[in-house]
């Protein structure tokens, strides 16, 4: 089965980090968010991907050729980018010929799902998640234990289970035709091309599609999710097992973290749920739950659900101070 994995977005919500990088590349838990969609499919038997690029191509690219040398990678640009069913158009020839199907994941998106048993249930499948806001989301009703319709970001929604960006599609043939038709009519919805559309042209024409809730779903589009993102991997067995961090004989490590390669912290508290990225100096700092970039520097600094880019630096206020009885103090 062939992996395609649409990763051309601006990913203007994650601003200033997508200024320099493409929002896939955003690191999270000791990775970035493809890294964890690649080794997520390769775990379950995927070796195959089509990457859709767009905005910072070349850096997504180089990324995929450096980190995976071995993967069967091909790399579709998708310009202009006028939504997803439009990419997914482009790359059509990559996947319509393929007899084993096609599973298609968002570039931005970390779903906790055992695909290995998503990819072993018969025909198409819709990863969903229940929502409380569904207007914001692709939109799944179902009748009979079969999706009867899907509809994006419903006005007046029936249903409150959305999309989380993973299909499995039996009959990549039917989707291509489909694309193809979506294209041909000019069939747009919030002024794009939607695989939603292209989606509800295949249950019209008898395709069936069941449904297969998902434990977790993170849109890593948003600093929120990202950070969210970041804690529940942190806190998944492979990391808390870990015992072993490096050495740091003037700070004190709160698990779960992840330290990047030859960083130095000193006269620091670090934890829980942070990730910092190599090379990266931390000095007189207490940090929890967030993000740290790579080649970066900390100093002086009390820090929470905070992301801090590569390269950057900040340092806080420094304070010596002779206070008499009956004093207060406010510095916020």
């Amino acid at each position: 089965m062939k992996a395609v994995i649409p990763v051309a977005g601006i990913g203007s919500r994650l601003r200033p980090h997508t200024h320099t990088q493409p929002k896939s590349l955003v690191p999270v838990a000791g990775n970035t968010i493809l890294g964890h969609i690649i080794d997520r499919m390769r775990a379950a038997g995927l070796t195959d991907f089509v990457f859709i690029v767009g905005y910072l191509g070349d850096k997504i690219v180089d990324y995929v050729r450096k980190q995976y040398p071995d993967l069967q990678a091909t790399f579709v640009l998708q310009e202009p980018r006028e939504g997803l069913g439009h990419a997914l158009w482009l790359a059509r020839e990559q996947f319509r010929h393929d007899p084993e199907g096609v599973l298609i994941m968002l570039g931005d998106t970390i779903v906790d799902v055992d695909l290995a048993e998503l990819l072993n249930t018969p025909g198409s499948v819709l990863a969903v998640k229940e929502v409380k806001n569904p207007t914001l989301f692709g939109i799944v009703e179902t009748q009979h234990g079969r999706v009867s319709k899907v509809v994006e970001k419903p006005k007046i929604p029936k249903s409150n289970y959305a999309m989380v960006g993973l299909y499995k599609l039996a009959f990549p043939e039917k989707l291509a035709q489909a694309l193809e038709w979506l294209m041909a009519t000019e069939q747009r919805t919030h002024d794009e091309f939607q695989l939603t559309d292209a989606l509800m042209r295949l249950i019209e024409e008898g395709e069936a599609m069941t449904t297969c809730p998902v434990d977790n779903w993170f849109d890593c589009g948003r600093k929120e999710s990202l950070l969210e993102a970041n804690a529940r991997l942190l806190n998944q067995p492979e990391f808390l097992d870990r015992r072993e961090y490096p050495e740091f004989p003037d700070a004190v490590i709160i698990p779960p973290v992840s330290i990047g390669r030859g960083c130095r912290i000193s006269h620091s508290i670090i934890g829980p749920n942070v990730a910092i990225g190599d090379k990266t100096i931390i000095q007189n700092t207490i940090l929890s739950d967030s993000i740290i970039g790579s080649y970066s520097e900390l100093r002086s600094a009390v820090m929470h659900d905070c992301i801090v880019g590569s390269d950057a630096s900040f340092r806080g206020m420094n304070h010596s101070l002779n206070i008499g009885d009956n004093t207060e103090i406010d510095y916020s």
